[in-house]
């Protein structure tokens, strides 16, 4: 009786999968980097606030929002009001519905990864897809996200087991977030077609600082819209004529 070969399909997908899970974790290294030492100060902020330890990686898991997770740590230590966290919630977190329209969530086939790709839409793995948009696959993507989570995650868990240790609280951290989101912004603006998407930026938080000083956030992301909005189609236009 001969025997007839088997091909193993299986060995071959498994070793692309390995690959791709490796390259999805490298990419999440460079902004890795600045996530981890953030995480580690939304732990320290966690425990200075007051707050139990167990609601770092609490908010972490529910919420997973780097920004809106340093605003609800004053908020709930402030005693603020559900509707107050809800209205907070929806204005810094609206820009997401933005990612949308370019994230690449379509090779993202499988329904439970397309939900936690979804969860797991944050600053960073956007930047990353807009520096580098193509040659992304359903395994390299999903596991960058994972591993930006495992960054935060075990950053305020850090953050909370320094700030057992520590004689005092420690001041400025709040600034961490911002100098992260100035990295991603630099990382994201290297070449000059994004420089007039910059010099908007700056114009719509000039403008709202000057017009609603109380509403600076609102105000610049919904100024900024509008002016990308204007960028697009003037550029459009142009590209017809």
């Amino acid at each position: 009786m001969t025997s007839v070969p088997v091909s193993r399909p299986t060995t071959q997908e498994g070793t692309g999968r390995r690959v791709e899970i490796g390259a999805g974790v490298r990419a999440s290294l460079a902004a890795g980097l600045g996530l981890y030492p953030l995480g580690v100060a939304f732990g320290l902020l966690v425990v200075q606030a007051g707050l139990p330890w167990w609601l770092a990686p609490a908010l972490s898991v529910a919420v997973f929002a780097g920004s809106l997770e340093l605003l609800l740590v004053g908020m709930i230590s402030g005693g603020a009001s559900i509707a107050a966290i809800a209205l907070t919630t929806l204005v810094v977190n609206f820009r997401h519905v933005f990612y949308a329209f370019s994230f690449p969530l379509r090779v993202v086939r499988h329904p439970v990864a397309r939900a936690y790709s979804v969860y797991a839409l944050i600053d960073e793995a956007y930047a990353m897809t807009a520096v580098r948009p193509h040659g992304w696959t359903a395994w390299r993507l999903v596991s960058m996200q994972v591993s930006f989570q495992a960054y935060w995650v075990g950053g305020g868990l850090t953050g909370v087991a320094v700030a057992s240790l520590l004689p005092g609280p420690v001041q400025g951290l709040e600034f961490a977030l911002c100098a992260l989101f100035l990295t991603l912004t630099l990382d994201a603006a290297r070449s000059r077609r994004e420089v007039p998407s910059l010099l908007l930026a700056g114009l719509a938080f000039t403008c709202a600082v000057v017009v609603a000083p109380d509403s600076v956030l609102l105000v610049g992301l919904v100024l900024l819209v509008g002016l990308l909005l204007g960028r697009y189609a003037l550029t459009r236009g142009g590209a017809r004529g």
